[in-house]
């Protein structure tokens, strides 16, 4: 038998890693941008998708999307290794075990469910948010990483479209299931009148930095057995995620004369969104004209949804889907033909792969939404989807934070005014603790404090009104 790749075999394990990091560095990313009070519901529909996913890839997923073709028709596989029945420690895809090459693919499905929840964050209910999580990566997810990522399915063998790392799979789709979620949930309250602020930037750009990070395996890990295009997909991952930071602030520079920290966050994704399709085969110069345009375009089609009345909170729609697309168009121009053999329109390959992407892209948007649409709303009828009173859940997690904060200013005006000595030493003598003049004025303090912030809360503009 011949031995594995250890050095595809140690990339893809270091990938998979990266990719799965990818997952948290969402949560705060996501977390990063929306309210104080719907940061904990946001962080646990982002790490919910690594529980569920994962059981779900290793009881089936794997099997339906990477077992042997069912009927040669390109569209499912089987169920021959569900439960990873007969995958071994000398099992091999391609050259290197197959355990490690399912954790890569696992990988993806986390990351691409869990980018669907910016497009409900604030408004989705957690049961809701779990059963549509379950049923969307078995319907739509699995089929789709069948018809694109396996030799037999159905998009890389009849369509015969190029996308290496998930511009239609994760990235379009993402897009295309935000925008359908996003009708099914409904608009909040203030949607038109007050956009979304961040609360903490500092948290957006760690969850950024992850991304970033995990983007390179993200963008590389499928590259196996050519070291050249692995290179080339790193280096042009990192060009067009600049490229686009500079063509987002030239948008918003243009339209608002300033440009936020925020702004350059969002302009990195995109060029990384971009890149997925095909980033080791294209050259370092398409990579950063793409970068640069895909930043340009997806700061104009972010302001779409107002437009059109649909309320994506967190913009999938007009990053992942409206990138991924931008991305996979791109393919069919400025292919070199190192890693497929298929070049694109500049590099003397004529219209025939730029058809066979727009192909792929009409088919797989439009799978996605209608499935998205119709998940959505059998979960909106019976488990529920969106959070009673379209609110945020705040009767939940604002409590959570209201109580870390009770905490923390009674420690801070106890801490001033001495009054943790005076407890300790009447809990010593046996004597029940007593308010003090000091207590009463800590308490007071505390109550200040709470009255001040439900007040800047309850103005108009204020972080929990709804005005």
């Amino acid at each position: 038998m011949t031995p594995f790749d250890t050095g595809d075999s140690a990339w893809l394990m270091m990938a998979s890693a990266m990719v799965l990091l990818m997952a948290p560095g969402l949560a705060f990313f996501y977390g990063g941008m929306v309210k104080t009070s719907q940061v904990i519901a946001m962080l646990k529909m982002c790490f919910v998708c690594v529980v569920l996913v994962s059981i779900i890839w290793f009881a089936v997923g794997y099997t339906l999307a990477f077992g042997p073709d069912v009927g040669g028709l390109g569209l499912i596989g089987n169920l021959d290794h569900a439960f990873m029945s007969g995958v071994g420690l000398n099992s091999r895809t391609g050259d290197t075990p197959t355990v490690i090459f399912s954790v890569f693919h696992m990988s993806f499905a986390v990351v691409t469910v869990a980018l669907i929840s910016g497009s409900v964050a604030g408004r989705a209910r957690m049961n809701g948010w779990i059963a549509f999580v379950c049923a969307w990566t078995l319907l739509v997810y699995v089929p789709m990483a069948h018809w694109v990522f396996d030799p037999s399915g159905w998009v890389s063998k009849q369509v015969g479209a190029v996308d290496f790392s998930g511009g239609t799979v994760v990235e379009l789709s993402s897009g295309a299931a935000g925008l359908a979620l996003a009708l099914v949930a409904g608009k909040r309250e203030d949607f038109e009148r007050r956009p979304i602020r961040p609360h903490n930037l500092p948290l957006v750009v760690i969850g950024l930095s992850l991304l970033w990070f995990g983007w390179f395996g993200f963008n590389t890990g499928s590259s196996l057995g050519s070291p050249g295009a692995a290179a080339m997909g790193v280096f042009n991952t990192q060009i067009a995620a600049g490229a686009a930071m500079a063509g987002w602030a030239a948008t918003v520079y243009w339209r608002t004369r300033q440009v936020g920290l925020l702004d350059m966050c969002m302009g990195a994704v995109t060029g990384m969104v971009a890149m997925t399709p095909l980033a080791g085969g294209v050259s370092p110069m398409w990579a950063a004209i793409i970068g640069f345009l895909a930043g340009l375009s997806c700061a104009f089609a972010i302001s779409w949804k107002y437009r059109f009345g649909v309320d994506d909170t967190l913009d999938v729609v007009g990053i992942h889907g409206w990138g991924g697309l931008f991305g996979m168009v791109m393919v069919g121009l400025a292919a070199t033909g190192a890693m497929t053999g298929k070049r694109g329109v500049f590099y003397g390959g004529g219209w025939d792969l730029l058809g066979r992407q727009l192909v792929a892209v009409l088919l797989l948007g439009l799978f996605s939404f209608a499935m998205t649409a119709i998940i959505g709303k059998v979960v909106d009828l019976t488990v529920g989807l969106r959070q009673p009173g379209g609110g945020p859940g705040e009767e939940q997690h604002e409590q959570v934070y209201q109580n870390d904060w009770d905490a923390q200013f009674r420690e801070i005006a106890d801490a001033l005014r001495g009054v943790g000595l005076d407890a300790e030493a009447e809990a010593a003598s046996g004597v029940s603790p007593s308010p003090s003049p000091r207590e009463q004025d800590a308490t007071a303090l505390l109550d200040r404090i709470r009255q001040v912030m439900a007040q800047d809360r309850d103005r108009p503009g204020g972080e929990g009104s709804d005005a």
